[in-house]
């Protein structure tokens, strides 16, 4: 019997895809407000923001307009007690990560739910199986916690992301958030 490893803060780590490498695949937990998962954050943020500003003004996102979203849209409530934050490596390599918190009581008539934020893969590294690595640990991550399902708003322009939440067994459900980048609304139950 293995016990549930420890990230450097002393919290627990998602056991399974976090331990055992999924095609190249380690993915553990690590504190957000570490400098390693700041700058992928940051990175996440530049290349969503990018896609939008591209798609509704044929640009890219300015520095203020980064440091404006970081403060706007805070993660540090990716950590314990109520949520995780995940650091991916390929091949020994960053290259993604992914957020789960806790939601509070009752969303939308989603009950005993957890969030997933923040999912990220560096391009380089996409259609390597790192999302779908990413999302299995986020479930395990989730189901530790407490959580019975996994919800998740984006955007109608992220089809990519729509289409790996689809093929990992998420559903479009109604609303459950409100904000300005939240289009599409879906959840998955776990176990």
């Amino acid at each position: 019997m293995t016990s549930t490893p420890r990230t450097q803060d002393g919290s627990r780590a998602s056991a399974s895809p976090a331990t055992e490498p999924t095609r190249g695949w380690t993915i553990a937990a690590r504190p957000v407000e570490d400098p390693v998962s700041a700058m992928l954050l940051r990175e996440y943020l530049v290349d969503v923001a990018d896609r939008y500003y591209q798609l509704h003004e044929e640009r890219d996102s300015t520095p203020e307009e980064i440091e404006q979203a970081l403060a706007e849209m805070p993660s540090d409530d990716l950590a314990p007690p109520r949520g995780v934050f995940l650091l991916a490596h390929h091949d020994g390599e960053l290259a993604g990560c992914a957020g789960v918190r806790l939601m509070d009581g009752r969303t939308a008539g989603l009950t005993r739910a957890a969030e997933l934020k923040r999912v990220y893969v560096r391009p380089a590294k996409r259609g390597l199986g790192g999302g779908a690595a990413l999302l299995a640990a986020v479930e395990t991550a989730a189901g530790e916690l407490g959580a019975e399902r996994v919800a998740l708003d984006t955007r109608l322009d992220l089809v990519e992301a729509r289409a790996l939440y689809a093929r990992q067994g998420y559903r479009e459900v109604p609303p459950f958030t409100e904000g300005p980048y939240a289009e599409v609304w879906m959840a998955k139950e776990l176990g």
